[in-house]
């Protein structure tokens, strides 16, 4: 008769099964606490962020409570009448002092925002330009107009290194300009902050 074969024993089963669950609970447990932490990061960023735009929107009551400034966001809408007369580059005496004391606290943002650059954007309606506008087209009048507001901040004390100018013609509207009033809305300049480029590697 054949003797009956010994059972293994369940000890070392047992215990590779214990180290196997510790090993996933200590998984877990990191991968836990990694989001809470990153959790928590995001949070704060969202804190500081909020905090600053609050203390931009602070800067800007006055002009914003009179209507010459919009403020969505971080981005500033100013109308082209507050600064231009029709198809002009030329700053108005009401709109070279709004950008002055628009200056100040786009500077303090700009501090905050680190590495970011405002870019100060023109636009326009859809009408084309005379012969007596001085400008090829709305492409040129943006730009022109674009880059008087950028000149004027950089002499109010917004840094030179911390700017740039783009026209966009009647690309982009906010309203429609089958009207008088669509068209006016139109014709604006924002002022919006934008992540720096990263330097292009060299082949």
């Amino acid at each position: 008769m054949d003797e009956p074969h010994a059972s293994a024993p369940v000890w070392p089963a047992f215990g590779d099964l214990m180290a196997c669950l510790f090993g996933l609970f200590v998984l877990f447990f990191v991968w836990s606490v990694t989001f809470q932490v990153a959790l928590a990061a995001e949070k704060e960023a969202r804190g500081r962020e909020q905090a600053r735009l609050h203390a931009l929107e602070r800067a800007l009551a006055a002009p914003l409570a009179e209507g010459r400034i919009t403020l969505d966001g971080s981005t500033i809408g100013i109308r082209g009448s507050v600064l231009f007369s029709l198809n002009s580059a030329e700053l108005r005496p009401e709109g070279a002092r709004l950008l002055a004391e628009l200056s100040g606290p786009l500077r303090a943002y700009a501090e905050e925002r680190g590495g970011e650059l405002l870019m100060v954007s023109g636009y326009t309606d859809d009408l084309s330009l005379g012969p007596s506008a001085g400008f090829r087209d709305n492409w040129e009048l943006s730009a022109e107009r674009a880059l008087t507001v950028t000149r004027a901040l950089i002499a109010a004390g917004v840094p030179s290194s911390r700017i740039f100018a783009a026209g966009f013609g009647a690309e982009h509207p906010v309203a429609a300009n089958e009207t008088r009033e669509g068209r006016a809305q139109n014709r604006r300049v924002e002022l919006a902050f934008m992540p720096r480029s990263a330097p292009a590697k060299e082949r």
